[in-house]
């Protein structure tokens, strides 16, 4: 009790913070337009009556959840789903689902906020995606008799300490949890250590193994690859945050030096920063042509400045920088290139996806560089040496065909919730 006050007087405290944090606009950055007081519960009811509440916070978790919310409509298409995001990104990848899903924009975690939604919304169930803990969520479930189940979960070390020195937080979010869907045996032991029940956790593995990229990706793939330049040699660097760019460019320069054909499709992270990667790139001296904008010919640098098409221009790349690992960012979803065979390319940050990099890298499927200096070498022995480069790229999609089926062991758990 004394927690959940100090805690609701905390995030009531900070609300101004919090809510310029979210809604302070910035150049580039898609605002929320009419629809942003549902993250305070001010939401429309459902078409359908008592749906599976799905929450997805961003755009890695949505990207996560897209196959398994259509694995759950193709065994239970009676079933409604209403999703949430908490961001306009994560918004933007759930409106692709179109009919599937409902979309609004999550509550935040004030305790009139929560309960409001929850009235207006009157789910079944609640599935959070990966482990998106907010006590007033689980509390209001709690109290309403809701099962909650957090699907994909994981749990790095480094947070199971700091939950361990606020025991009694976590014992406050865990009693509302019904089920916990671990990627890997070291998250559950992790949860069980935190005091979770056994009975309570499972090994599913993680969801992200079974992303799988239909025969359209590839058809527009080659297309963009067409109109880039078939015989060039063409890398991508995906979801690239401040303080990566500069390196990335660095290394890409060294690369021309020897190819000065070669070019680099950059994709930033987040849309705010589309433009200011943009101007960097002129800065450098680089050809600049853009996705938004007529092509340019023989660029040097391809910006990819929209929000949805990372798996296309994947596809056209020969090999692929993950980005959010040469920065203390933990790197993000090194499976997407690697279903589409692609040598994987990272750099040492890698705490969000230790276990993937474990699998890619123990078989011989992954490069890890520690600088620009080191990925401009990696890129010139990937490209210099073809049956190299598609070696590697092989071992890593035999990597994620390995690893599949943690939708079907996760469907199991929810059919057994539900």
């Amino acid at each position: 009790m004394l927690y959940r006050l100090i805690y609701n007087l905390l995030i009531h405290l900070l609300s101004p913070l919090l809510l310029g944090l979210l809604y302070w606009p910035k150049k580039g950055k898609p605002g929320f337009g009419r629809r942003w007081p549902e993250h305070l519960g001010l939401v429309s009811a459902p078409r359908h009556q008592n749906p599976v509440w799905l929450h997805a916070v961003s755009v890695g978790e949505m990207v996560a959840a897209t196959p398994l919310i259509k694995a759950i409509k193709a065994e239970h298409p009676e079933l409604p789903i209403l999703v949430t995001t908490t961001t306009r990104t994560g918004a933007d990848l759930a409106e692709k689902l179109g009919e599937l899903i409902e979309h609004r924009y999550a509550p935040l975690d004030f305790p009139w906020a929560v309960a409001l939604f929850l009235r207006r919304i009157n789910p079944r169930a609640l599935l959070i995606m990966e482990t998106e803990l907010w006590p007033n969520w689980l509390l209001a479930c709690g109290r309403k008799q809701l099962p909650v189940m957090v699907l994909n979960a994981r749990l790095s070390a480094r947070s199971a300490k700091k939950y361990q020195r606020f025991h009694g937080i976590f014992r406050l979010l865990s009693a509302n949890i019904s089920h916990i869907a671990c990627q890997n045996q070291d998250d559950a032991n992790r949860f069980a250590d935190l005091g979770l029940a056994r009975n309570k956790l499972s090994i599913t593995g993680s969801i992200k193994f079974d992303i799988d990229y239909d025969d359209e990706i590839r058809r527009q793939g080659l297309r963009l690859r067409e109109q880039l330049g078939l015989e060039r040699p063409v890398w991508i660097a995906a979801s690239t945050h401040e303080g990566e760019d500069a390196q990335l460019l660095a290394a890409h320069k060294t690369l021309l030096a020897q190819r000065p054909d070669a070019l680099l499709i950059l994709v930033p992270r987040h849309p705010q920063r589309f433009n200011e990667v943009g101007e960097l790139i002129i800065r450098e001296n680089l050809t600049l042509s853009r996705r938004t904008q007529a092509a340019v010919a023989d660029a040097q640098v391809y910006l990819g400045d929209t929000m949805g098409e990372l798996p296309v221009m994947l596809a056209a790349a020969d090999v692929a920088f993950v980005g959010g690992s040469l920065i203390e960012r933990g790197g993000h979803n090194l499976l997407e290139p690697a279903a589409l065979g692609k040598p994987v390319l990272t750099g040492p940050s890698i705490f969000n996806f230790n276990d993937i990099y474990r699998r890619l890298k123990g078989n011989n499927a992954l490069v890890t560089v520690n600088n620009s200096t080191e990925l401009a070498s990696a890129l010139l022995k990937l490209f210099e040496d073809a049956s190299y480069r598609l070696h590697i790229g092989r071992n890593a999609r035999k990597v994620v065909e390995d690893n599949k089926g943690a939708i079907n062991q996760t469907l199991l758990h929810i059919d057994e919730l539900l």
